[in-house]
């Protein structure tokens, strides 16, 4: 079994999606789970955090606490998902948590991709690529928790490790996966504790995936995850497993909930208003208390009559986005917007709500931990990455959809407040 834990929860759907695709069983966990599963016929446990931007000392602890729940329960390998577009300065967690988990495992050696193809994000001579476009010349350059204004992963993953961090070029990859272990093995032997490694194309990834197969430790994004899980079910020859959830649950009404400042959440909120949506600014330096935020956001709720699904925002173009940081400070800004967003989200569901579309992933974390979901089946996909997921736990089922903020096409929001996509689901 494979025990992944991702460092925010809809970087957990979106690795969690990358197995099953494979037709690997995938159960999924939202939060510290101190128990493992009961489940023996899983083949993949993601545990998902909210670890991404908390103090490193948190982060760690957080994430050997799911490590060992994930051994208890069998796991023989583990992945530390990180997201996609790397998402961590000089201070952040992931050098860290990759250094925890090696040593409670043993690992000597962990592979680092960040590459998603499918995402458009790629990685050629060490720096990363989202679209085409170098990571610091990219939206990601003004994200407001963790703005990548470097491009080239081993140098920001330097500072965050004493470990030696080098890069395996593509040269290496194009040669295939028996020269990919050799040269993991030749470094291993040099003292190297971290590969981050070229990829390009999904035939990369199942070049990588392949080559670090019984590897105790490897870490990455959901591309990695994918050339993993077709090598292992190449290898064990699994069955492709899918259980169909039939229950005619009333999915509707939906609400929108979007926090993520991305370039292409605020296309997609620009897509749901053109449409005369109905939409409410969370305006957090005009109300600086999540209680009262919260609290006219619903009464603005309460008085809609359209039978087009509403949307609640807090996203902010850059330029809007920096005045209110500096008007609240960013610890603040974001404490405020995140809780709010979880009171709206308990307050829409007492209404009736059983189907929210959430973009981004500090967002994605404060709705589900106010909600109470531990965790659920992971559905079809909405878009790439990002699958409906069917609550287990809560009093009543309900449907989320947990966006990066980055996934989904411009029409994302109003495609899946329209109707509800995901009605098969994998236990």
């Amino acid at each position: 079994m494979i025990g992944v834990i991702a460092d925010d929860f809809t970087g957990g759907t979106d690795v969690a999606v990358a197995f099953r695709r494979a037709g690997l069983r995938v159960l999924i966990q939202f939060g510290p789970a101190t128990e493992p599963p009961v489940d023996p016929d899983v083949d993949v446990i993601v545990i998902a955090l909210k670890s991404r931007t908390i103090p490193v000392a948190e982060a760690v602890k957080a994430s050997l606490e799911a490590a060992d729940t994930l051994l208890d329960a069998g796991s023989r390998q583990l992945f530390f998902k990180f997201c996609s577009t790397f998402d961590s300065t000089r201070e952040g967690n992931i050098g860290p948590v990759l250094d925890a988990l090696a040593q409670r495992v043993g690992s000597t050696i962990a592979v680092v991709v960040p590459s998603s193809p499918e995402h458009g994000r790629t990685q050629y001579q060490g720096h990363l690529f989202v679209n085409g476009t170098l990571l610091s010349d990219s939206p990601m350059r003004h994200h407001p928790l963790t703005p990548m204004t470097d491009s080239r992963i081993t140098r920001l993953l330097h500072p965050q490790t004493k470990r030696t961090v080098v890069l395996v070029d593509l040269t290496t990859v194009d040669q295939g996966t028996t020269a990919i272990a050799a040269t993991l093995e030749s470094l291993e032997t040099r003292g190297v504790a971290y590969a981050v490694v070229d990829a390009v194309d999904e035939t990369d990834l199942l070049k990588i995936g392949s080559a670090v197969i019984d590897a105790p430790l490897v870490s990455g994004a959901a591309g990695l995850a994918g050339g993993l899980a077709k090598a292992v079910v190449r290898r064990d020859a699994i069955p492709h497993h899918v259980t169909d959830i039939s229950e005619p649950w009333n999915m509707n009404p939906a609400v929108a909930l979007a926090g993520s400042c991305s370039a292409r959440t605020l296309e997609q909120i620009a897509a749901l208003q053109e449409k005369n949506h109905p939409s409410f600014w969370l305006d957090a330096v005009s109300v600086p208390d999540p209680q009262n935020l919260a609290a006219a956001a619903l009464q603005w709720y309460d008085a809609q009559n359209s039978s087009l699904p509403p949307l609640i925002y807090s996203s902010l173009p850059p330029e809007m986005l920096q005045r209110s940081q500096e008007a609240l400070g960013i610890e603040r800004s974001a404490e405020i917007l995140e809780t709010a967003m979880g009171l709206i989200a308990q307050g829409l569901v007492q209404r009736g709500i059983q189907r929210l579309v959430v973009a981004g992933g500090e967002t994605s974390g404060a709705v589900v931990t106010a909600l109470q979901v531990n965790g659920g089946l992971i559905g079809d996909e909405a878009a790439p990455g990002v699958p409906w997921i069917i609550t287990q736990g809560t009093a009543a089922p309900l449907a989320l959809l947990l966006k990066s903020g980055n996934f989904g096409t411009p029409s994302f929001l109003l495609d899946t407040t329209a109707s509800l996509h995901g009605t098969a689901a994998q236990a």
